[in-house]
């Protein structure tokens, strides 16, 4: 049996030119496991299953006046309301800018959070973002006296934010800082971390609750991980999640 099993590999070098390769867990003919040198293919992709699938919409089939070759090629296109193109079967399509997933340039894959495209720099099983948030603030809208109160609320105060400075007072203000009958809602953005599920699409906050969601996947990483502290589970989500990425790497289908 062992003649017979040596025979069989020197078979497979002579017409393959070297020994067969076996492939486990989720490696299989074409797909790749996925790497820092991996490079996605460069287009559109309307919906998650293409992001998996590896197959965008092409720059070629994409109805525009841009030049392909512009290095802004796609915030331009994407600065408009609509996107048209052809699709397999060269019948023209629309696709509103605001419904579609993301897309990659140069083989990197920037998705969309709140009509922002945010590069994903940390791709995996897990991925990791840190994203534009634009948050909306109303509260001078909310007081039927027309003034704000910093200390009815725990999340505005001149002592609460990072940025607290000594010498600023809201009492300094001229025409007074909690009368402001002519203001406008107030906007600010923020960084903001999140996790994306390769297998499902899932975009979830980056936080203790979720990481542990995750983690489920891996028993024994769980399990892990489910021991620390409340702290030490903080402080090591990004630990644990290159190493659910290590023990389970992502494969990604090429041509």
């Amino acid at each position: 049996m062992k003649m017979l099993f040596g025979v069989l590999i020197l078979a497979a070098i002579l017409v393959y030119g070297s020994p067969p390769r076996v492939l486990t867990g989720q490696e299989k003919e074409g797909m790749v496991k996925y790497t820092r040198d991996f490079r996605f293919k460069d287009g559109i992709y309307i919906d998650f299953d293409q992001v998996r699938l590896n197959k965008p919409i092409p720059k070629a089939k994409i109805l525009t006046s841009t030049d392909y070759n512009d290095k802004d090629f796609f915030k331009k296109i994407l600065a408009g309301d609509n996107i048209y193109f052809y699709d397999g079967m060269g019948v023209r399509q629309e696709v509103a800018v605001n419904s579609i997933w993301g897309y990659s340039r140069n083989g990197i894959l920037y998705i969309q959070i709140q009509g922002n495209f945010n590069r994903i720099t940390f791709v995996g099983s897990i991925c990791h973002i840190v994203a534009d948030v634009t948050y909306y603030d109303n509260r001078y809208y909310n007081s039927p006296y027309g003034y704000y109160d910093p200390y009815y609320s725990p999340y505005y105060s001149p002592y609460y934010s990072p940025y607290y400075s000594p010498y600023y007072s809201p009492y300094y203000s001229p025409y007074g800082s909690y009368y402001s009958p002519y203001r406008h809602n107030a906007t600010r953005t923020e960084l903001k971390q999140y996790l994306i599920d390769f297998e499902s699409g899932k975009v979830l906050e980056y936080d203790i609750e979720n990481t542990e969601l995750l983690l489920m996947k891996d028993s024994e990483l769980y399990e892990e991980y489910a021991r620390l502290s409340r702290k030490k589970k903080k402080d090591l989500m990004f630990v644990y999640l290159r190493k659910f990425n290590e023990k389970n790497p992502l494969y990604i289908p090429v041509e």
